[in-house]
């Protein structure tokens, strides 16, 4: 069975950092391509930034290249996503999950956490 979970999340202000951590069992995230998703109130989920299974490639939505950097620690089994210069925009669930498509899409994935919530003030 594969249990995920995520922590880090919290309250900022606009312009503040956050880093967020993932760890999981039944899942070995040096043999998956893993990924950030994060769902807005009344938005649909969205890929956020995604590693490949090499962990040598990366996907960043738009929005958020040069502000968030993903990565892992394959001893640990734990994913990060460092996040600086927090917008408002920003603000919302973040999950961390295995990017089975290897797409950074949400429709593909089959296992989510609880998530954490990013809330970013003005």
């Amino acid at each position: 069975e594969v249990q995920i979970m995520e922590f880090g999340g919290g309250m900022v202000q606009a312009g503040g950092s956050l880093t967020l951590s993932c760890t999981a069992s039944g899942l070995t995230f040096a043999d998956w391509p893993m990924g950030w998703f994060r769902q807005a109130p009344g938005k649909e989920r969205e890929g956020v930034s995604c590693l490949s299974g090499s962990g040598t490639s990366t996907y960043y939505l738009d929005s958020v290249k040069g502000r968030f950097t993903i990565s892992r620690d394959v001893a640990k089994n734990t994913l990060y996503l460092q996040m600086n210069n927090l917008t408002p925009e920003d603000t919302a669930t973040y999950y961390c999950a295995p990017d089975e498509g290897a797409e950074c899409r949400p429709d593909t994935v089959d296992y989510w956490g609880q998530g954490t919530q990013v809330t970013v003030s003005s």
